[in-house]
């Protein structure tokens, strides 16, 4: 999957390989030409540039050609030297940069510590923008897993909080309808103890928002959602009272939301 970031206006590709993350320095050349392959074969014919791709590829890379870099390496001083991201691959084995052809996906990516090395050679500048907008992305790109993973953790719960009200609150005779009144009124029950409003109230609050409350929540909010959901099962399966439970919940959400927030801003305090 291939993602982009806009650094000083130019468009920068990036995508996973292998779990790592490669950033295009096709993209990243075209802030100093529009030729962006020889400003690359240029980096690359820099002893400089070789040895720091020696060094990753014998770190990260078993298969790394060492015999063919030393090769390489006595031809740098030539005039003649010549050296661009398929040879260097095609010689050496390497990982670090991948170069393909085609009108999609095209270019040269490469892992992003060789990545960073060619933006500071481009420019500081450029280098300490790329830097800062890859962490930014990065942090959004890891936030939304968080919410994700604590969406399917209230999900898994909830199937717990089901399976209590199945248990212990729908009678027999009812209906698949009357029987889903139930599931929606404990439902509600958690989103007023969590959010102060029902499902409906929040619908009517917000006309225009797509999905329902708990698409919008926070992610301490599911958290403590799906701790809500398990705590919820539990009282239920002892008989405690709807409007009992009510109070006990609301007092939990209240409880965890705080030193949930107690916790970000002792993170966020500056260390001595």
């Amino acid at each position: 999957m291939k993602n982009k970031m806009i650094v000083q206006g130019i468009d920068v590709r990036y995508k996973q390989i292998g779990g790592e993350d490669y950033i295009s320095l096709t993209d990243m050349a075209k802030t100093k030409s529009d030729e962006p392959r020889r400003i690359i074969e240029n980096w690359m014919r820099n002893w400089s540039t070789l040895e720091y791709l020696n060094i990753w590829e014998t770190f990260y890379n078993p298969n790394f050609n060492r015999p063919q870099f030393e090769a390489v390496s006595n031809e740098v001083k030539k005039n003649t030297f010549f050296m661009s991201p398929q040879k260097w691959i095609d010689n050496t084995n390497a990982i670090g940069i991948i170069s393909k052809a085609g009108r999609y996906g095209s270019g040269t990516f490469a892992h992003k510590d060789i990545a960073f090395k060619f933006a500071s050679w481009l420019s500081v500048e450029f280098e300490f923008y790329i830097i800062k907008e890859f962490q930014r992305l990065k942090e959004q790109e890891q936030k939304q897993l968080e919410w994700s993973a604590k969406r399917e953790l209230a999900k898994i719960n909830y199937h717990i909080h089901t399976d209590a009200i199945k248990g212990n609150l729908i009678v027999p005779i009812l209906t698949d309808r009357q029987k889903s009144f139930v599931y929606a009124d404990e439902a509600d029950l958690l989103n007023v103890a969590l959010f102060g409003q029902t499902a409906a109230e929040w619908r009517l609050d917000n006309p225009d928002e797509k999905g329902n409350i708990r698409d919008y929540a926070t992610i301490h909010q599911l958290l403590v959602l799906a701790n809500m959901e398990s705590y919820n099962a539990t009282l239920i399966n002892k008989k405690v009272p709807q409007n009992e439970r009510l109070i006990e919940l609301n007092k939990m959400a209240k409880q965890q939301l705080k030193v949930l927030l107690e916790v970000d801003n002792k993170l966020l305090l500056p260390k001595n």
